[in-house]
């Protein structure tokens, strides 16, 4: 068959691309078009997001798809991290600059919440796990701050449903980001009424929730006649980038919870995927969260920080005249002394310094431990600690599942680290296989091309992957050491 494009619009909380996928039926090769930052914008001292300079770019990447690919375009969808979202009200007006999850205007939500709602019932009705950036304590901020703002919103949009919005009006939210709201209940598959409204929330606002691979409608006439683009169809991925990045995670076992995977970048996503959500009271003891999948699965998983330590300590030298780029500072952090201090990656100190390096140094002296001073330290301190966190979700998981790990999956930017790779196997005791970089944008084009009809399922779609990328597979090593290092890092969670 000849080659049809589909184009992801994948935004990230660093990034944002304007991607096309040529798909001949067998293999999908990526072309990126048009790629531009992304970030939060300071605004009076709360931080926002700038989705009208992010439309723009928007615009330029789909003017040159239309002009490299033209009628061979099939359709278009967006993909984006969770949480955050966009009220609209009833003449489609933006109610305020969005906010970034980062934020600090909800610390403290998450126990004014439990005042008014215990938390086990909160995770009954959503089962998601309790991060003071989740949307519900973003409203209840703004409940608190802003109640005449919320009191004009006709419809809540998360950050993927606007653009698509923008693109052909439809004003609905796709199920896989619904989920990282904590305003979803995943049992009853729709929004978590009797909750929103003991929090006296508006539950009008909240709209249809639609599933991966929904045609929305199609581009809008203003857009074609700006960009060049026909009157294509636009198609929901899904729209919460890792669970686009799982739906590319190239395993042969779907279906099985014998395998997990870490969606790695700035947040690293560890978890399995499982076909009802778990809302057991062991769940809840342990934060995890259930976040819908494809096909109505859901992905059972937790937040971990991430390469946000890592980015934070490279920020935090270049403000100090000190650039390194990450392939420097993995050198470094290759040469440093293993073990030398650990830290709780998901501690709060890390959320959002003001200085990462100094955030690390003071936790490390807080809980008695050698302060990391040379950058090779800071970076190691970051890697090893993440790992051991890995292993620290990794063994909770299994428990809730019954059933044992055999191997990991590592996607998206971080699965090129290639020291975290060899820690994350070393620390966890089974193999890392790595790949593909590209697993979100690779997700949402093959859900675009199953709603086609070139794809037939969820086990075609990695098959296509394999088919399609190249993967690197790390074996466990010097597993004593790392033992040792995992009694002492728990005892520091305790």
């Amino acid at each position: 068959m000849s080659e049809r494009v589909y184009l992801g619009i994948d935004l990230g909380a660093e990034s944002g691309r304007v991607m096309a996928g040529r798909f001949d039926g067998t293999r999908l090769q990526l072309d990126e078009l048009h790629r531009f930052a992304n970030g939060p914008t300071n605004i009076a001292g709360t931080l926002r997001w700038n989705l009208v300079g992010l439309w723009k770019e928007i615009l330029i990447g789909l003017t040159k798809a239309a002009e490299r690919y033209g009628d061979s375009i099939v359709s278009v969808g967006v993909d984006t991290w969770g949480v955050d979202y966009v009220l609209l009200s009833k003449t489609n007006e933006v109610l305020g600059v969005p906010y970034n999850y980062r934020d600090p205007r909800t610390e403290g939500m998450m126990n004014a919440a439990f005042s008014r709602v215990p938390k086990a019932e909160i995770f009954a009705q959503s089962g998601l796990q309790f991060m003071e950036i989740n949307s519900l304590y973003q409203l209840l901020a703004m409940q608190k701050e802003q109640p005449d703002v919320l009191a004009l919103a006709d419809k809540f949009l998360m950050i993927p449903d606007y653009f698509h919005w923008l693109l052909c009006g439809s004003r609905v939210v796709e199920f896989t980001n619904a989920t990282t709201s904590q305003c979803f209940h995943p049992t009853e598959n729709n929004w978590a009424y009797d909750m929103l409204n003991k929090f006296e929330l508006p539950t009008e606002i909240f709209p249809e929730v639609v599933t991966p691979g929904t045609q929305l409608g199609t581009l809008r006439d203003c857009i074609m006649k700006e960009t060049g683009l026909g009157k294509i169809p636009i198609v929901t991925p899904p729209t919460h980038d890792t669970a686009a990045a799982v739906a590319a995670v190239p395993t042969e076992h779907t279906g099985n919870a014998n395998w997990a995977y870490i969606s790695s970048g700035t947040w690293s996503l560890i978890g399995v995927e499982v076909q009802d959500a778990i809302l057991t009271d062991a769940a809840l003891k342990m934060n995890v969260t259930n976040e819908g999948g494809v096909d109505g699965t859901y992905r059972l998983l937790k937040n971990v920080m991430g390469l946000w330590l890592v980015q934070g300590c490279k920020r935090a030298y270049e403000k100090q005249g000190r650039v390194y780029d990450y392939t420097e500072l993995t050198m470094l952090a290759e040469e440093a002394e293993p073990f030398r201090s650990l830290v709780d990656p998901n501690d709060h100190p890390f959320l959002h310094p003001n200085d990462m390096t100094i955030a690390l140094q003071e936790w490390c002296k807080d809980h008695s431990q050698p302060v990391p001073e040379t950058p090779g330290q800071l970076v190691r301190c970051a890697l090893e600690s993440l790992a051991l966190k890995y292993r620290n979700v990794l063994e909770g998981i299994q428990e809730l599942t019954g059933e044992t790990v055999e191997v990991i999956h590592i996607v998206g930017g971080g699965s090129n680290s290639d020291l975290l790779n060899q820690f994350t196997a070393n620390a966890c005791g089974v193999p890392v296989i790595t790949g593909p970089v590209e697993a979100t944008v690779m997700g949402n084009l093959l859900i675009q091309a199953r709603t086609a009809g070139e794809v037939e399922s969820l086990s075609e779609i990695r098959k296509i992957v394999r088919q399609s990328t190249e993967s690197r597979r790390f074996e466990p090593q010097n597993s004593s050491d790392w033992q040792t290092a995992y009694e002492r890092f728990c005892q520091l969670l305790k």
